[in-house]
Formats: C-alpha cells, sequence, structure tokens
C-alpha cells in the first residue's frame, strides 16, 4: 500500500496466497457496553481488551462529561472505570457522540437515569440516522425524552429523573440498538421493566449479547420471543471484564484467505462467542472455505469460491465482506436481508451496488437484496462514502486486483484504526 497518509490510499496486491495467524482489536460493541455497564456497577471494574477507536473515545469522553472516573491505559488496552452504582454523578451536561450509533443511542437511556436536561448530539450523519422508536420506549417507561428538532432524530433532550419502568414496546426493523440501550439501563429502573420488540428484530444476536454481559455482571434478565424482563433491583456488580477480538473486524481477514487461497487464523475467537458476527464463518463455509475451529482460534482455508444465496439480517454488517468476494465467485450471490442498512453510516446497499459497478462488477441492487454475477473486475478509486465497513471489506480486493484505491482511508479509525497496517501483516514471505 502507498499513501499512508493521503486522502487516498492504493492497495498493492499479495505476490502469494496468505499464510498467517492474526490477533485483532477488542470489540467495539463489547467494549461500549461494557463500558456503560462499568459506570453503572457499584464499584471498580477493569476491562481487559478495550477497543481504541472513534466510537469507543466518543464513549468514554461522555463518561468523563458525565462525572465517572476513568483511567484508559491505551498501550495494555485496560480501561478501569470506579461505578456509581446506577446514579449519574454530573447534572444535566451535553454530549456528542459522532456517527457512533451506540455511543449516542446508549447514552440516551443512561443519562435518563441521571437528574436534570441532558442533550446528545451528534455529527452530520448521525443527526439523519432515526432514533425515534428508542424515544417511544423510554417516553412508555416515563422518561421525558425527545428529539430536538421534531425529525426522530438526533440531537436528542432528555428531562432525566430517572426510569420509572413498567412495560414498552420498541422497532425492531431499524436497529437492535434501541433494545439494547433500553436493556442496559433498565435493572437501575424503580420497577421492573418489560419490553416487547415489535415486528423482526434486526441484528438479533447484539440483543443476545447485551443480555449475556447484563447476565455476567449480576443483572437478571429473562427473555421469551419478542418479549424481554429485566428486574429491578438487581444491579449490576463490578469486576473484570474480558473483551474478545471484534468478529467483524475478523470477516475482513478471513475472507481474505477465501479470496486469495491462502490460509488465515484469528486467535481469540471461539464458536460460542457472545458475538453474531463469528457467523460470517459459515457464508465463507457454504462459499467453499474450508472453516476449523480450534481451543480460543479459527482458520479459514481457501478453495474454489461459490456464490450464495443468504439472508445477512442478524449479521448484516458482514454483508459488506460477502458483496466484495461475489464477483469471484463461480455463480452469481444474493446477498438478502439488508434494507435496514440503508440508515447507517451511509446507504451501505445503494453504496456497494454503485462501487462494485465502478470495478467492472455487473449488479442489480433492490430494496432488500443484492444480486451479484461473476465478473472480471479491473481496478478504479473507491469512494468510501465516510463509511468504515465501505473502506475495510473493499480493501480486500486490492490484495488480488491492482490498482484499487480506497478514498478517505482514515474512516477506518471509527472501528479500526490501523486496519491498513494489520491488512500488511498477511504479505508476510509473499
Amino acid at each position: 500500500m502507498t499513501g499512508a497518509e493521503a486522502a487516498t490510499i492504493e492497495m498493492r496486491p499479495l505476490g502469494a496466497p496468505p499464510h498467517a495467524t492474526v490477533t485483532l482489536p477488542g470489540s467495539k460493541s463489547l467494549t461500549n457496553r461494557a463500558l456503560v455497564i462499568a459506570a453503572l456497577a457499584e464499584g471498580e471494574s477493569l476491562l481487559r481488551g478495550a477497543l481504541d477507536s472513534d466510537d469507543t473515545r466518543h464513549m468514554v469522553g461522555a463518561l468523563v462529561r458525565l462525572g465517572f472516573l476513568v483511567d484508559w491505559d491505551r498501550t495494555a488496552a485496560t480501561i478501569r472505570i470506579a461505578g456509581r452504582g446506577g446514579t449519574i454523578p454530573a447534572r444535566g451536561v451535553d454530549l456528542y457522540g459522532g456517527n457512533a450509533g451506540t455511543t449516542v443511542r446508549f447514552l440516551t437511556s443512561l443519562v435518563a437515569l441521571g437528574d436534570g436536561r441532558y442533550r446528545v448530539d451528534g455529527d452530520a450523519r448521525m443527526r439523519e440516522r432515526p432514533i425515534q422508536d428508542l424515544l417511544d420506549g423510554l417516553r412508555a417507561l416515563g422518561v421525558e425524552a425527545r428529539s430536538e428538532r421534531g425529525d426522530g432524530c438526533p440531537p436528542v433532550v432528555i428531562e432525566a429523573s430517572g426510569i420509572e419502568g413498567g412495560a414498552a414496546t420498541v422497532g425492531g426493523a431499524t436497529s437492535s440498538q434501541f433494545a439494547s440501550s433500553i436493556l442496559l439501563a433498565a435493572p437501575h429502573a424503580r420497577r421492573d421493566v418489560e419490553l416487547t420488540v415489535v415486528g423482526e428484530l434486526v441484528g438479533a444476536p447484539f440483543v443476545d449479547m447485551t443480555l449475556a454481559l447484563m447476565r455476567r455482571a449480576g443483572a437478571r434478565a429473562e427473555r421469551s420471543g419478542p418479549m424481554i424482563r429485566v428486574f429491578a433491583g438487581r444491579g449490576y456488580h463490578a469486576g473484570d471484564m474480558p473483551i474478545e477480538p471484534d468478529a467483524t473486524a475478523a470477516s475482513y481477514f478471513l475472507a481474505a484467505a477465501a479470496l486469495l487461497g491462502g490460509e488465515v487464523t484469528v486467535r481469540g475467537l471461539e464458536r460460542s462467542s457472545v458475538q453474531g458476527d463469528v457467523g460470517f464463518v459459515e457464508v465463507l463455509a457454504a462459499m467453499g472455505a474450508e472453516v476449523r475451529w480450534g481451543r480460543g482460534a479459527v482458520t479459514v482455508r481457501g478453495a474454489e469460491l461459490h456464490g450464495i444465496d443468504f439472508d445477512f439480517r442478524a449479521i448484516s454488517d458482514t454483508f459488506l465482506t460477502a458483496a466484495v468476494l461475489a464477483p469471484f465467485a463461480s455463480s452469481p450471490s444474493r446477498i438478502r436481508g439488508v434494507a435496514h442498512t440503508r440508515r447507517q453510516e451511509t446507504d451501505r446497499v445503494a453504496a456497494v451496488a454503485r462501487e462494485l459497478a465502478r470495478i467492472g462488477v455487473r449488479v442489480r441492487e433492490s430494496d432488500d437484496d443484492l444480486v451479484i454475477e461473476p465478473s472480471a473486475v479491473h481496478g478504479a478509486e473507491i469512494e468510501t462514502y465516510d463509511d468504515h465497513r465501505m473502506a475495510m471489506s473493499f480493501a480486500l480486493i486490492g490484495l488480488k486486483v491492482p490498482a484499487i484505491r480506497i478514498r478517505n482511508p482514515r474512516c477506518v479509525e471509527k472501528t479500526f484504526p490501523d486496519y491498513f497496517e494489520r491488512l500488511e501483516s498477511l504479505r508476510a514471505g509473499d
């Protein structure tokens, strides 16, 4: 790769299939959930393997503004937090979460446990991302929460005096983060919280992840289909919180093996991970790759790629990874269940279709799916739309095809600041 500090980075194809074992940064989803739980716990907690990225920096910065004592050792990848047992130290402050959906949405419920007027805002794109379903759910639980501009998007204003509890519904079609946000704060409501998810829940494994972390920290929560009950009076206890490597980040390295015919092992991931995106290895297996689970590691060995017909609703962050493999398969692929990603960092369905077409791929786009044909791929400059997952996924093509250039490579700092440097580790000995 060249131009690491420039507005565009040019990828350089590998000279040989990769044979590598990699250790990846901690999960963003786990880190931000653990930060909220640690802040609400009684006593000091230590996150081990915590991710250092824009999204987690926004969350830590907000917690500091809220008055929590945070000691972040970035070299050791540890974050120490003094929890306050469900209370918010600072009254009525303004918070900023950039384009971090977990940060803005989780903070919205967290500050409802405080006292005073809180305002939670984000960047220009975050101000276009919906949050009304979350606000409606909080209002049903006795919280005065509203969209400042009345458009159902941030900034949001919360007139906080605690969460009363009771029954609430939350829509599941846009984001699982709305349900997770309410659940994380629910153990400190005055009464039990009974949350019902209305409609199909996209990203359902992320809610399972939230509940798993809550239970590990001592909360009592029961789930029966779309209804989740969180019991009041069972707050979080402090302690060590190990953070697994990021399973979505792992998808790029494992996909590189599938694409290039090599073998890549990612340390620290188990089949039993609480991260739903470990399921992406099953996509790779369906495309023809060999997958081996070991103790504390997963290995993918590449082979001839086949097309797939797969519903990505549960693991939609990884559909972009599959999409960049599809042109190199021996048969067409259909990627389904991705309409909700049109409202994420960018319209991901349209962006993927547009950039695949730019490099010569035959692709058909509809509201909820993409059909991608085997194609002769050529080099071009890829627009990333300030979306980290666009940059990371399309960079993989540049490991195989010459003259692939990635615009705005620094957008990966949102979740994986040294992604391109780590990707270079696949080159050793080529």
